[in-house]
């Protein structure tokens, strides 16, 4: 299994390394912790020259029902991730550092607040397993979309994000390539303005979602 972290547009790949998810079990769910004791002196955000249109996404949220991530996000700080719930290691740790952050926002930017994650192997991530994974992650506010996978690559790609379909390898196991940036959503004009990549830490977040929560570059 495999994580790819890969540039969200030609300018900046050269700026974000690549970053490798290491094997493990496939119904490993242990949670992970975010350390948010630290207090970063940068952002960690790379800020888009020109901003990205949100995707026209429809997929199955966990409660089994239709989500228009356009229509449901709108006027609303979004980040939004593609990743897997198999994931031994990357997806974990990014969706965990993103919860402990969005928990340290006084309650009324907690709600408005969206992070969603979209799962880029939904064969397996069905809405009852992406549910579990998250609350295990401390996402209990997070929305988990799975649905049909060609949908879900073709919402990644103006995105910039790497998203292939998954391969069974003849031992078995199967390999899920896919981009780890954190693509952030402005509530002014709900265009993608910024980028995280997977080595951003929960005390980045902490420090910038202040300022994401406003439409204001970190």
């Amino acid at each position: 299994m495999r994580t790819k972290t890969l540039g969200a547009a030609l300018a900046i790949a050269a700026a974000l390394t690549l970053t490798a998810c290491g094997g493990g079990s496939s119904d490993d769910s242990g949670k992970s912790v975010a350390d948010v004791s630290a207090t970063p002196k940068k952002s960690a955000a790379i800020t888009l020259d020109s901003p990205k249109a949100k995707p026209d996404l429809v997929l199955t949220d966990t409660s089994e029902k239709k989500y228009e991530l356009v229509n449901q996000t709108k006027g609303h700080p979004v980040l939004l991730y593609f990743g897997y719930t198999y994931c031994p290691d990357v997806c974990s740790t990014v969706v965990s550092d993103m919860a402990a952050a969005a928990k340290k926002l006084p309650k009324a930017d907690q709600e408005n607040l969206k992070i969603v994650f979209v799962t880029t192997d939904p064969e397996r991530d069905t809405p009852k397993r992406m549910r579990e994974w998250l609350d295990a992650q401390g996402g209990q506010d997070i929305v988990g979309l799975t649905g049909d996978f060609d949908t879900i690559q073709a919402a990644a790609k103006p995105l910039g994000i790497l998203v292939e379909k998954p391969k069974k390898e003849k031992d078995g196991s199967i390999t899920v390539s896919h981009g780890a940036q954190v693509i952030g959503f402005s509530p002014k004009d709900d265009g993608a303005h910024w980028i995280y990549t997977a080595e951003t830490t929960a005390a980045q977040y902490t420090q910038d979602l202040p300022k994401i929560v406003k439409g204001e570059n970190p």
